[in-house]
């Protein structure tokens, strides 16, 4: 059985509940749900394309404190709170995620603290052996 390991980084936004960060668990990290946040966990405050980025830089710092990186991805989520939102979004999505990974992007009635944006993904860890 694959041992599970959390992960957390002080570089990236704090959980707002009963959640890490992410999780590494056998060849694999899930990253749990990024909203547009510093790591002091304050709201950033800006354009969509703004937001998503926040999101994207914290995913990255996730996944370097869990040894692996944004090109390992092979699979996100992105919530919307609108999709009139999804060009501007995506704009700034496929700067970060340039190696196109699936991906699935739904719209939500509302998303945590009232934001617009957020985004989740599974990677591969960098080193196995490291777990």
């Amino acid at each position: 059985m694959a041992e599970m390991k959390k992960v957390f980084t002080a570089n990236a936004c704090p959980p707002a509940g009963p959640y890490t960060q992410a999780i590494a668990a056998g060849p694999h990290i899930f990253v749990s749900g990024q909203i547009p946040a510093d790591k002091e966990g304050k709201l950033v405050e800006g354009t969509i394309a703004e937001k998503t980025e926040s999101c994207c830089r914290n995913v990255i710092a996730i996944l370097e404190e869990a040894g692996s990186d944004i090109s390992r991805v092979v699979k996100t989520t992105v919530f919307l709170d609108d999709m009139a939102n999804f060009s501007e979004m995506n704009g700034v999505y496929e700067k970060f995620f340039a190696h196109k990974p699936a991906r699935s992007c739904v719209a939500v009635k509302q998303l945590p603290k009232g934001v617009p944006v957020e985004i989740e993904c599974i990677a591969l860890v960098g080193d196995v052996s490291s777990l």
